[in-house]
């Protein structure tokens, strides 16, 4: 497995928008109200498309808009999270925050361990996601009905 992590480029966005529809089932991503498309967003690969991380920095904080990892396990995750808290901390961010959903308790767990702590609940917050986004599906992970949002944060 190659281990290298590099910054998404220009080039990349064909090839991340196809990641995006086949893991996300979308080419956006509705968080907090807010639309976020691929080519909105900064990024990191890791080695051949096996893990990436997107963001965006505005003012003096840093958003993940996705995070994935196809083989876990591995700490590829932990190694993206660790690259963006170094570029949020470089480029002066307060904060590295993210938004996922009630149902998500693998990825609840995963920040927790490392540092990130709930800052929010946005209750019913994936009921209005779908009126941007109807893919959405109504039952999510461990047949939990999906509808509030959770944000977690680590703070620098």
């Amino acid at each position: 497995m190659q281990d290298k992590i590099r910054r998404l480029t220009r080039d990349d966005l064909p090839r991340l928008r196809n990641f995006w529809v086949d893991h996300w089932g979308s080419e956006l991503m509705i968080m907090h109200g807010l639309t976020v498309r691929y080519d909105e967003v900064e990024g990191f690969v890791f080695g051949d498309w096996t893990g990436l991380l997107t963001f965006q920095v505005r003012a003096d904080e840093c958003e993940i808009t996705s995070l994935n990892s196809l083989e876990e396990g591995k700490g590829i995750g932990s190694r993206l999270i660790d690259k963006v808290i170094r570029e949020a901390k470089e480029r002066k961010c307060r904060r590295v925050f993210l938004i996922t959903t009630n149902d998500n308790l693998n990825a609840l767990g995963f920040y927790q361990k490392r540092g990130f702590e709930l800052s929010a609940l946005r209750r019913g917050a994936v009921h209005e996601s779908r009126k941007l986004k109807p893919s959405i599906p109504l039952i999510g992970e461990h047949d939990i009905p999906l509808r509030d949002e959770l944000e977690l944060e680590i703070n620098l």
